[in-house]
C-alpha cells in the first residue's frame, strides 16, 4: 500500500482528529491519531495490520505482545499475519506486567505491537518487560509513527505511517495560551 492509501484509511475511519490534545505524553498537539476509530472496523484492522506485518516476513517470530489498550487489536492482527500467538502487557498501578496467565519463556523472540506512538514510552516499558522474561525483542511493529521517525528504540522498529505532527510543552502551547480547551482523547 502507498503511504496515501494508508491515510486514506485512517481518514474513511475518521481516526485522524483536529483540535487541541494532551498525549499521554503530557504534550499537547492540534493533531491526534484515534486508532481506536479505525480498529473498530476489522477489515481495516486487518488490511493495515497484515500490511506492516509483511515488514517482519522472514523473520523468527514466536509471540507478538501490546501494550494495553491502545496495541491490543493491533497486536492481534499481526500475530494473525504472522501466523504466531498474541498476548498484552495489562497495565497495575500505571505499570505494565504481565497477568491472565500470559508468560515468555528465556529466549523466545517477541515482537512488540502498538497503534500510535509519539515518544515511544509504553513501548520501552513494554520491551523492558519482554526483557525482564529473558525474551528477545526481534523487533516493533506500529501503525503510526507520529513522532515523524524522531523515537528511537535499540532494536528494529517499523511503521506503516511516519507523520511529523507538532506537539508542544504544555507551557508552550499556543492552543493552551488561546484559552482553547484541551481533550484527552487517548482513553476516550
Amino acid at each position: 500500500m502507498t503511504e496515501q492509501e494508508i491515510i486514506k484509511v485512517f481518514e474513511d475511519s475518521k481516526a485522524l482528529l483536529t483540535g487541541h490534545f494532551q498525549l499521554r505524553s503530557g504534550k499537547h498537539s492540534n493533531r491526534f491519531f484515534q486508532a481506536a476509530l479505525l480498529l473498530q472496523y476489522p477489515d481495516r484492522a486487518e488490511l493495515l495490520c497484515s500490511e506492516l506485518a509483511k515488514k517482519f516476513a522472514g523473520e523468527k517470530i514466536d509471540t507478538v505482545i501490546s501494550p494495553a489498550v491502545g496495541g491490543l487489536i493491533v497486536g492481534q492482527e499481526l500475530a494473525r499475519a504472522l501466523g504466531v500467538r498474541a498476548i498484552f502487557a495489562d497495565k497495575d498501578n500505571n505499570k505494565l506486567i504481565l497477568k491472565r496467565g500470559f508468560a515468555l519463556r528465556p529466549g523466545e523472540k517477541v515482537l512488540v505491537g502498538e497503534d500510535v506512538i509519539t515518544e515511544g514510552g509504553r513501548v520501552r516499558e513494554t520491551v523492558d518487560l519482554v526483557r525482564s522474561f529473558g525474551a528477545e525483542v526481534v523487533g516493533i511493529a506500529v501503525l503510526v509513527d507520529r513522532s515523524g521517525g524522531k523515537a528511537e528504540f535499540d532494536v528494529r522498529h517499523e511503521s506503516l505511517l511516519k507523520l511529523s505532527l507538532p506537539t508542544f510543552e504544555p507551557e508552550d502551547c499556543p492552543m493552551c495560551k488561546a484559552g482553547d480547551p484541551v481533550e484527552r482523547p487517548g482513553s476516550k
